[in-house]
């Protein structure tokens, strides 16, 4: 007697003229449109930092600009204005644009809310009462003075959320999140609000640091924060493939083997760190965290990695182009990089919403 045996289990099955499965070809169809689409942000980027570098009060060539970093002459001005303004605030615009993006790639995915930002965790309110006690208690004034009161303020805000989230019988639920960050978010604000009211110095501060700015961050700043923001980028990292099986669900992801709480953990910290190095280093910029991952999800096609690999330059290549439109607009002054975002943010957002229609009745 003869056994039928049928094609083997997970084996390759070509078509008839030999031809690769439609599924394989699929696949690599899709890598090729991510690569193409994370080799258009990253030229993205270039450009915004070449626009960084050479455009302001004063415009600078490229071979000037390039001269500057690589040649730089005592007693030219504009290569003292590459190298001690533009250069610091163009590092700054990149790695602060960067960790918001990616910071609101996971927190949206992580509570399942298309509308989620860095602020909902409490992060922004817990930084901007730090810097508010800093300036009021300590006498810091000075922004590289109170980058360390703001990391610690933020820090310490999303403990708290996710301390309070995390208990009862819902707790690390999405929503139980949300609700905690939104209602610590409001008890700080309004203490913030009681103490920049009460006084002068501490307003004139805080009104500068809250718009979100580039400017008066020395290298300094972020050769300190930068350990914080590669740490982030690597839980980041970690979580994705955490995030694209919570995506299916909490009792999918455990009956596939996956550690719920320890992968929202690490996500959440990804977050925390991401969001409130950078909030130290740039100020409370809105938008970039909720924008950027609505630009680059359908590019991502699902994948939490590509998601973050495509989030980083296009947020860094947004806050950076941000600057600059605000050096250009009110020359010989700026506007600030974080009003512009808001600006440009408001009405983009609004059309992304409505296209999507992630806002339901």
């Amino acid at each position: 007697m003869t056994a039928v045996v049928g094609p083997a289990l997970g084996r390759d099955r070509r078509a008839p003229d030999g031809r690769p499965p439609l599924g394989a070809a699929a696949g690599r169809r899709a890598a090729r449109r991510r690569w193409a689409w994370l080799a258009a942000a990253l030229v993205l980027l270039v450009l915004a930092v070449v626009a960084s570098l050479a455009l302001g009060a004063r415009a600078i060539a490229p071979g000037d600009v390039l001269a500057a970093l690589v040649a730089p002459q005592d007693g030219l001005a504009d290569h003292t204005a590459v190298r001690s303004l533009r250069v610091p605030r163009t590092l700054v615009g990149l790695l602060a644009g960067a960790a918001f993006a990616v910071a609101g790639g996971v927190l949206q995915s992580l509570t399942r809310n298309p509308l989620a930002d860095p602020g909902l965790l409490g992060v922004n309110a817990g930084a901007s009462l730090a810097v508010v006690l800093a300036v009021t208690l300590l006498g810091v004034t000075a922004p590289a003075g109170y980058v360390w009161f703001a990391l610690a303020g933020a820090a310490a805000a999303a403990a708290l959320v996710y301390a309070v989230g995390s208990s009862g019988r819902l707790g690390g639920a999405p929503t139980t999140l949300a609700l905690a960050g939104a209602a610590l978010t409001a008890g700080l604000t309004s203490l913030t609000t009681m103490l920049v009211v009460r006084d002068v110095e501490a307003f004139d501060a805080y009104r500068f640091w809250v718009v979100g700015s580039l400017t008066a961050r020395g290298v300094d700043a972020v050769v300190a924060l930068a350990p914080f923001l590669a740490a982030g980028a690597l839980a980041a990292v970690a979580a994705a493939r955490v995030l694209d099986v919570l995506a299916l669900g909490d009792d999918t992801a455990r009956a596939l083997g996956q550690h719920v709480g320890a992968g929202r953990a690490v996500a959440i910290g990804a977050a925390v760190l991401l969001a409130g190095a950078a909030t130290a280093l740039a100020g409370p910029v809105v938008f970039v965290g909720l924008v950027v991952p609505h630009l680059v999800r359908r590019a991502a096609a699902g994948s939490h990695a590509w998601l973050f690999a495509l989030a980083a330059p296009v947020g860094a290549a947004l806050l950076l182009a941000a600057d600059v439109v605000g050096r250009l607009v009110a020359r010989p002054g700026e506007v600030e990089a974080g009003l512009v975002v808001a600006f440009l943010g408001g009405p983009v957002m609004i059309a992304l919403v409505h296209r999507a229609r992630v806002v339901r009745p």
